[in-house]
C-alpha cells in the first residue's frame, strides 16, 4: 500500500500576523514523526501565505485555501494558480464545502479548478462531502460519487491529488463522523476509484477525513484502514494540532 499519512491544517478566515506567528512557532518547536511517516501541510489565509512560508519549518508544506478556475486577469478579488506557483506555494485546497454551499461552487466548477491548478503544477486537496439532509436521506454515497466523478472526468493523473472526505454536518459543529461512518465512506470511495478510474489509483490515492477532528478522536479515526490522514479546521489553530500529526504513528506501526 505505502500511502503516506497526510495531515492538513485549514486555518480558514482566522488570525492576525501576531497570532499566525504564534501558531508557526508552536509548529516549529513540535516534535513530530519524520517526513517518511507523515506529510504536514498548513493553509493560512492568502494574506499570510508569504509570512508563513518564510517562517515555517522546511519539512512542513503550505497550501492556499482556494484559487481561480483559470489564468488570472480581470477577476477582482481572485488569486490565480500562477500567482501561487510564483510565490512557491505548492498546495491548494479546492471544493471545500463552505465554498460549495456559501458561494455556490458546483461539482463541475470545482472539477475545472482542480484540473487547471494541476495543469499549472500545484498539488490539490480536493474536498467532497454530504450535508446532514443528504445523509439522512440515504444519499451520502451518491453525493460523494458525483463530486468525485466530476473531478475524474477532467483529470487523468491523480498523483498530486489528496481527496478529503468532509461530511458537512461535522464541520465546525463538534459532531464527528464515527470511525465506522468515516471508514464506510472512505472504503466506498476507494472502491469507486477501483471501478471507475483504476486499481492503481484506488490503491495509491490518499483519502483523508475532515470534520471536527481533535486530539481526542484522531487516533481512533487514524486506525481505520482507509483513512489516510486528516484535514483539520479549528484544532489546527491550537497546540493540539501537534497531537493530531502524531496520530500518524498509528498507521506506521500497524
Amino acid at each position: 500500500m505505502g500511502r503516506k499519512f497526510f495531515v492538513g491544517g485549514n486555518w480558514k478566515c482566522n488570525g492576525t500576523a501576531d497570532e499566525v506567528k504564534k501558531i508557526v512557532s508552536t509548529l516549529n518547536e513540535a516534535e513530530v514523526p519524520s517526513e517518511d511517516v507523515v506529510e504536514v501541510v498548513v493553509s493560512p489565509p492568502f494574506v499570510f501565505l508569504p509570512l508563513v512560508k518564510s517562517l515555517l519549518r522546511s519539512d512542513f508544506g503550505v497550501a492556499a485555501q482556494n484559487c481561480w478556475v483559470r489564468k488570472g486577469g480581470a477577476f477582482t478579488g481572485e488569486i490565480s494558480s500562477e500567482m501561487l506557483v510564483n510565490l512557491g506555494i505548492p498546495w491548494v485546497i479546492l471544493g471545500h464545502s463552505e465554498r460549495r454551499l456559501l458561494l455556490g461552487e458546483s461539482n463541475e466548477f470545482v472539477a475545472d479548478k482542480v484540473a487547471y491548478a494541476l495543469s499549472q503544477g500545484l498539488k490539490v486537496i480536493a474536498c467532497v462531502g454530504e450535508t446532514l439532509e443528504q445523509r439522512e436521506a440515504g444519499k451520502t454515497m451518491d453525493v460523494v460519487a458525483a463530486q468525485t466523478k466530476a473531478i475524474a472526468d477532467k483529470i487523468s493523473d491523480w498523483t498530486n491529488v489528496v481527496l478529503a472526505y468532509e461530511p458537512v454536518w461535522a464541520i465546525g459543529t463538534g459532531k464527528v463522523a464515527t470511525p465506522v461512518q468515516a471508514q464506510e465512506v472512505h472504503s466506498f470511495l476507494r472502491e469507486w476509484f477501483h471501478t471507475n478510474v483504476s486499481p492503481d489509483v484506488a490503491a495509491s490515492v490518499r483519502i483523508i477525513y475532515g470534520g471536527s477532528v481533535t486530539a481526542a478522536n484522531c487516533k481512533e479515526l487514524a486506525a481505520q484502514p482507509d483513512v489516510d490522514g486528516f484535514l483539520v479546521g479549528g484544532a489546527s489553530l491550537k497546540p493540539e494540532f501537534v497531537d493530531i500529526i502524531k496520530s500518524a504513528t498509528i498507521k506506521s506501526s500497524a
